[in-house]
């Protein structure tokens, strides 16, 4: 089983943590982003969301296709006001990825990620 060691390590050092709150990861969109693309995912599509006030990123999407598994990996992220990290909401082939675990790339249909049993 193929760990998802980068989305790992930003937890491990507190760039990325679950808030209940939000029912979201509070973290920089850029390191998810690039943490997937450490766990093998190769980005697809990458857009950002702007308000039409002030023209500042009020969000965006990324996605991501792990060739080798036939995975997706999606993180939808909604900025904050008052700080430099934004919501993002992480899924894997469709599964949330909550702050219960982290799954494998291989699509573990046993890891713990918060889905429906």
């Amino acid at each position: 089983m193929h760990a998802m060691t980068g989305l790992n390590e930003l937890r491990e050092q507190g760039r990325m943590t679950w808030t209940e709150e939000e029912h979201g990861w509070v973290a920089a969109p850029e390191e998810i982003a690039n943490a997937l693309a450490t766990d093998g995912f190769a980005e697809c599509k990458r857009e950002l969301t702007t308000s039409r006030r002030d023209s500042r990123p009020a969000g965006g999407v990324w996605q991501g296709l792990n060739t080798r598994t036939g995975s997706v990996a999606s993180a939808i992220w909604v900025n904050r006001l008052t700080s430099p990290r934004a919501i993002v909401f992480i899924a894997i082939d469709g599964e949330s990825l909550t702050g219960v675990g982290v799954p494998s790339a291989d699509g573990d249909p046993d890891r713990e990620d918060g889905g429906e049993a």
